[in-house]
């Protein structure tokens, strides 16, 4: 029998059928393999293709043969990702607000090259999520890409910063000029990537959006603030921060109903220390970055939920509550 014109190829292009054509629910025949493989220019027969399987085999692909009536089929069994896990990951890059609708759908369709086409179709429906807001901002995939290298490299970065007009347009922050900052971690919270960084001329840990930074290039100029961060409790810092507003952090004391201790838990950790108050209550100290955005999360809380101390937030959330009261009176 003469050579097929890819006759090299035979055993990359068995992996490819098998990976593209097959599972646990779809398989193939040897006359069907032979098919696929002529198709690519491989000629095979059904003695050397059971040696084809056992090197496969030995090599770690798990080729599986089961007999069904008078025929042979075979199919790829075990696989980096099961389907399952491969779902799971799709449903978190369709859902991720930091991440463009064109960069979703790529990375979705690598992930679905990962299993059969049969299964790839499974993947497709999963991922018909509607509603989800998305990043507008193309540059992220690549932003995080060079803040790792930065912080890899343990060098300074630089970039501009901008927020979105009425118009919807891109406006730079500081009028254009340039940020400069040592970066020592990411974190993602509130669905979006953030990257945690020293700046040293206010000599503090502050946060950016990644999604809202633009031309990011590393420097030569080694970064600084090792100190602050060793100091720096980024899980702390999270907990403390709502929808990633800053403010002064200090030790908030707030009683709730003994039903609002799954909320409490949830926000804040099974650290925080929840101290019996009396008549079907509970008094936690928590440390907060205290903002309006904390003062509008007790809010939603209701009248299960109220800021004891210290004096001063709670004049903060009454003078809060008087805004309020002005701002819709008319």
């Amino acid at each position: 029998m003469a050579k097929g014109t890819n006759q090299k190829l035979k055993q990359l292009y068995l992996i490819k059928i098998f990976s593209e054509e097959t599972d646990d629910q779809h398989a193939l025949t040897l006359p069907e393999i032979i098919a696929k493989l002529n198709a690519y220019g491989v000629n095979a027969d059904r003695k050397t293709l059971y040696q084809d399987f056992e090197e496969l085999r030995a090599f770690g692909i798990d080729i599986i043969g089961e007999q069904v009536g008078r025929s042979f089929y075979y199919h790829l069994g075990a696989r980096d990702f099961e389907l399952p896990e491969l779902k799971l990951l799709v449903d978190s890059v369709q859902s991720a607000k930091f991440m463009t609708d064109k960069k979703s759908k790529e990375l979705i369709k690598k992930l679905e090259s990962m299993v059969s086409k049969y299964q790839a179709k499974q993947l497709h429906r999963q991922v018909i999520i509607s509603g989800r807001v998305k990043t507008m901002n193309e540059s992220i995939y690549y932003n995080v890409d060079k803040i790792h290298e930065a912080i890899n490299t343990g060098c300074k970065i630089r970039f501009k910063y901008f927020q979105w007009n009425t118009k919807k347009e891109m406006e730079l922050r500081k009028d254009g000029a340039w940020y400069e900052a040592s970066p020592w971690g990411l974190m993602w919270d509130d669905e979006n990537y953030y990257l945690v960084a020293y700046d040293s001329d206010d000599d503090m840990i502050r946060h950016y959006r990644v999604d809202k930074m633009l031309k990011i290039s590393v420097t030569a100029e080694k970064r600084e603030g090792q100190k602050k961060f060793r100091e720096f409790d980024m899980p702390r810092y999270t907990r403390s921060l709502f929808s990633m507003f800053g403010g002064e952090e200090k030790p908030v004391t707030i009683e709730a109903d003994n039903s609002m201790a799954g909320i409490m838990i949830d926000r804040f950790g099974k650290d925080i220390n929840l101290v019996p108050a009396g008549d079907g209550r509970f008094r936690t100290t928590v440390n907060v970055a205290v903002s309006r955005q904390f003062l509008g999360w007790i809010m939603a809380l209701g009248s299960q939920v109220r800021i004891t101390g210290p004096d001063d937030v709670v004049q903060q959330m009454k003078d809060e509550i008087k805004r309020l009261g002005d701002q819709y009176q008319n």
